[in-house]
């Protein structure tokens, strides 16, 4: 792979323009094809299989006339202080309102509060349902100002109006003050790292690049696919994160080439051999675990890996090819001031040479860090274990949920019309559950359903039954059960299972088929899933670590401790979004204004980037350790070298990414903000805490055993070369310096 990809690099180097406009090109057609697509629209999120979806499905079938899962609003009103809406002024009000939304649009109907039963015991509170003919998806921007304008009317006659439901939800757009802070904290981490705003730049310029033709790909797909803003910001996120990430690697790595005396092109092409393979492997590694998402059975979650996996692959091309092209097109300005003077006169074709500047004088701060673990392994790996280990903690506490208007800012009509209902009719009124009773193979509908009825009724937990409602061939009822505690309550979770278990009795006397269902139901049916995939999802991905990495680095204890120390940065990263989203710690300081519990996608999701991510920096960090270990260096040298040319580039690599995740926490989607929150911590234990402390430790303590093999699979597994050794017959061996030479280690410190 080293060779073929050190082909590649020369190639991109002397087909500078080529490549250049050939990328040019891509941008462009992916920007004009997203400008002429039909906008996408957010999508209900489901679970196929599932008990709430199949009656989805079925009320769908009996009620042609109706869309279960169409949008609908809650027009709530609350009479001003010491008065009861009940009052003819009021009541006009409100009945004028209702009659400005009544035919309009893609209105299918709107309750009368005062008929249909919809005012609070005090008289203060009353509400309208208006349903609509299509989803929230698809409300046009006419139907939700005609919402908003009836809510006003209202207002001006002095009532308090706030709209709930579906109907007003839109899509987070990407573009924000917080997301543009994280980028400028990345630009300002890769000009320290490189040493030049030239370089800084290309690695910036080519992530943004392979960011925008990502978003434009998506934008197009929206209709087609199906794919929701949430997949847009996804791919957004990561690939801005590892388009920097690579590109900066194949950048430092390139530099360090020209240090140690190689040609431009060859230093290129050397650069695409060697990083760029742990590029591509990385990259790998993030692929394959956020398309592994599909196994899980949740379209929405299916949508948001293959198109982060997308991105990421896109950002390896980008690293791979238009990085190098631009090494030949900006010419020396990459390089840092020293380095630029010593290698100037190869820059203009003179064949005077320059000895190369060496850092064997002066011990950077990776390498002084790297001494210091090799002299107190066991200290750094009990404080790095028990610190991620306390840390991990909360995850302990994990629920699973998902946001409902309750999450949303006090400041949104949404939130205040929850709580507005909540205070009027109880906190199980705004996820009330909906029984659907299949009586297709039933003898007698009334009596089937007035059975069902009385059952529900004498649960505890149950505050009211509805009335049934009759599909028109008279084989289907609806009934809807309002529970007594809130939708995200882990009472509720229980009432839902108390009802299923409950109405078993029935379906198995009268043969009918009961199903419940509902928004809060389907809520708890996708938790209790995503629960349930958790462990199997884990193992497949430690599973597929342990594989890569034994291929990679042909070691067997290496891809283990990889793998634990992957569970010990999830597990804290886990025990963060505990303390945060369901304790409330730090959340005003974060802009989080209501707890709860963590929503259901996200530790599946975190398991999958993360997975990738930890990847990236164990293949970046060891390979130069793997590179010295091979060429004869002992342990404890190999680890200092690893920290000596790799130590710098990781961490400035693991800030980036911190920095774009972290901007992304002030959007105000709780999904967003969950992932922001939890990728941003995620990487900031694995490479700082397991990748450069706790590998290390356990690198030191085991010596030469930590690249053991046996035999038999020494012979099997394919050699995939990561370390570019084969790059060797390339270059004549007056051309450059060892870049594996590492400065010895002082007497009486730990050698292996």
């Amino acid at each position: 792979m080293a060779t073929f990809l050190y082909r590649i690099g020369r190639w991109a180097f002397r087909r500078r323009r080529l490549v250049g406009g050939l990328w040019l090109g891509a941008l462009v057609l992916a920007l004009a094809a997203a400008a002429m697509a039909p906008e996408g629209e957010e999508e209900d999120l489901s679970m196929p299989g599932t008990e709430s979806q199949k009656a989805f499905d079925l009320l769908d079938e009996r009620f042609p006339e109706s869309n279960s899962q169409g949008a609908e609003a809650r027009l709530v009103f609350q009479a001003p202080d010491g008065q009861r809406v009940t009052a003819r002024e009021n009541k006009a009000a409100v009945q004028d309102t209702l009659g400005s939304l009544d035919g309009g649009d893609q209105v299918a109907s709107a309750t009368d509060p005062f008929e249909s039963g919809e005012v609070s015991e005090d008289g203060t509170i009353a509400y309208s349902t208006i349903t609509y003919t299509e989803g929230a998806v698809d409300l046009t921007e006419s139907t939700k100002s005609a919402l908003e304008d009836a809510a006003d009317q209202a207002r001006e006659a002095g009532l308090t109006v706030e709209v709930g439901g579906s109907a007003l939800d839109s899509e987070e757009e990407p573009g924000g003050t917080t997301e543009l802070i994280g980028v400028a904290v990345a630009a300002v981490v890769l000009v320290l790292a490189l040493g030049s705003l030239v370089a800084a730049g290309l690695s910036l310029l080519t992530a943004l690049l392979g960011v925008a033709i990502a978003f434009g790909l998506v934008s197009a797909l929206a209709v087609p696919l199906g794919l929701t803003s949430t997949v847009a910001i996804l791919a957004l996120m990561l690939g801005l994160a590892v388009g920097i990430d690579y590109a900066l690697f194949i950048t430092s790595r390139f530099r360090d080439e020209c240090a140690q005396g190689s040609e431009p092109e060859e230093a290129a092409g050397r650069a695409v051999g060697t990083a760029g393979s742990a590029v591509v492997f990385a990259g790998a590694t993030v692929f394959i675990a956020l398309v592994g998402l599909g196994v899980v059975g949740i379209p929405e979650l299916t949508k948001m890996g293959m198109g982060g996996a997308g991105a990421v692959a896109l950002a390896v091309l980008v690293a791979l090819t238009l990085v190098p092209a631009l090494f030949g097109l900006f010419g020396r300005r990459i390089l840092p001031r020293a380095v630029r003077k010593a290698t100037s006169d190869r820059w203009s074709g003179s064949e005077r040479q320059h000895a190369a500047p060496t850092a064997a004088g002066r011990a950077g701060l990776s390498t002084r860090w790297a001494r210091f673990v090799l002299r107190r392994p066991v200290a750094v790996l009990m404080v790095a274990g028990l610190g991620l280990g306390a840390v991990a903690l909360p995850a302990l506490s994990l629920e699973l949920g998902l946001p409902g208007d309750e999450s949303k800012s006090v400041e949104t009509t949404q939130r205040r019309a929850y709580d507005l209902l909540s205070d009027g009719f109880g906190p199980g009124f705004n996820g009330p559950l909906t029984v659907v009773v299949d009586t297709s193979k039933a003898a007698d509908t009334r009596a089937v359903t007035n059975q069902v009825v009385k059952t529900v009724r004498g649960l505890d937990g149950v505050a009211s039954v509805g009335d049934p409602v009759l599909s028109r061939t008279k084989d289907t009822a609806v009934l809807t059960a309002v529970p007594k505690t809130a939708p995200n309550s882990g009472e509720t979770k229980d009432l839902v299972h108390a009802i299923r278990d409950a109405v078993s009795g029935v379906e198995a006397d009268t043969g009918a088929a009961i199903l419940v269902t509902g928004t809060t139901a389907m809520n708890i049916d996708i938790s209790e899933a995503m629960s349930d995939a958790l462990i199997p999802y884990l193992t497949v991905v430690i599973g597929l670590a342990v594989l890569l990495l034994l291929v990679v680095f042909r070691s067997v204890l290496v891809p283990v401790k990889a793998a634990l120390g992957f569970l010990l940065s999830v597990g804290a990263a886990f025990g963060v979004l505990v303390a945060v989203f369901q304790w409330g710690w730090a959340a005003d300081l974060l802009g989080i204004e209501q707890t709860g519990p963590v929503m259901s996608l996200m530790p599946i999701l975190i398991i999958g980037i993360v997975f990738g991510l930890a990847m990236d920096y164990e293949v970046f960090l060891l390979t130069r350790m793997r590179e010295a270990h091979v060429h004869g260096a002992s342990p404890g040298e190999a680890i200092v070298g690893g920290f000596r040319h790799s130590g710098r580039v990781v961490a400035a690599a693991a800030i980036i990414m911190i920095s774009v995740f972290a901007g992304f926490v002030g959007m105000s989607s709780p999904t967003i903000q969950t992932m922001g929150v939890g990728l941003a911590a995620a990487v900031l234990f694995d490479a700082f805490v397991v990748r450069m402390a706790i590998v290390p430790a356990v690198l030191a303590l085991l010596g030469h055993r930590a690249w053991w093999l046996p035999r038999i699979l020494d012979r099997v597994l394919p050699n995939v070369d990561i370390e570019g050794e084969a790059l060797t017959k390339h270059v004549p061996a007056s051309a450059t310096v060892p870049d594996t030479a590492v400065p010895p280690l002082p007497a009486g410190r730990y050698q292996g």
